[in-house]
């Protein structure tokens, strides 16, 4: 086993019953690493930072899901234990060395010490948004995947404050790209910083594209979201925004 009693649970939903359409998620909401991982060999000010998870989306997502009385999903370990953004099988599901920093927890994995990360954090994750989703199979639903991004990476900085990705099914995306530039004080990114694709994202893919979902992928710059008025000023603007975007695209 790799959760002890005293480990939390790897998800936690608000407003299971919301009304509205959009159906948030936030795979890389929490940091927390299992005890039995003895916080994976990584320090305190390693595991604070971006390579651990996404910096206030987590607060984001819930303030968004208040004001919006959306269903929101969200998973409480830290990416290093399981990106459950990406396929288990992939190298970056686990990563050895997270933008420059060694992750020696993760060194040498057994097949064993990978299956039960896949299947004490990631399957229930991924399991409680497939059921539901299946709950809201008669009903209009819009998935929402929250995410956010370092200011720098790898020497690189970005100076757009938030992005919009999608790959296969552009219809929300273009309707909020389009909105996002009206505000008249955002540097948008189209598919940047990243760009949402099979071989790098695993969320949007299975629960969007797979369903035929309307789907889109926010990641939103973390300085701007760090502190409890960022992220309720990027909630309100989002709650806004994509109940804009939601009521357009039924019209069309």
């Amino acid at each position: 086993m790799l959760l002890a009693a005293e480990d939390p649970s790897p998800v936690r939903v608000l407003r299971e019953t919301g009304t509205s359409d959009l159906f948030l998620t936030a795979d890389h909401a929490g940091r927390v690493i299992p005890g039995s991982l003895k916080d994976l060999g990584v320090s305190e000010t390693e595991r604070q930072r971006h390579i651990a998870w996404d910096i206030g989306i987590a607060g984001v997502t819930e303030r968004l899901s208040e004001l919006l009385d959306a269903t929101a999903v969200f998973q409480t370990y830290s990416r290093l234990v399981v990106d459950c953004n990406r396929d288990p099988s992939w190298p970056t599901a686990m990563p050895e060395v997270s933008e420059y920093t060694p992750i020696p927890g993760n060194e040498n994995l057994s097949a064993q010490a990978r299956q039960a990360r896949v299947a004490e954090i990631f399957t229930p994750y991924h399991d409680r948004i497939r059921t539901l989703l299946d709950a809201r199979a008669n009903r209009r639903t819009l998935l929402v995947a929250m995410h956010s991004f370092t200011p720098s990476f790898k020497g690189e900085s970005r100076a757009m404050q938030v992005g919009m990705l999608y790959n296969k099914d552009p219809r929300l995306a273009l309707i909020l790209l389009d909105l996002l530039r009206q505000e008249g004080d955002l540097t948008v990114g189209d598919n940047a910083p990243y760009a949402v694709t099979e071989d790098s994202d695993y969320g949007i893919p299975t629960h969007g594209e797979k369903r035929g979902l309307p789907h889109i992928e926010i990641e939103i710059r973390q300085d701007l979201i760090a502190t409890p008025d960022g992220q309720q000023a990027w909630a309100t603007r989002f709650a806004r925004l994509l109940t804009t975007a939601s009521s357009l695209l039924q019209s069309r």
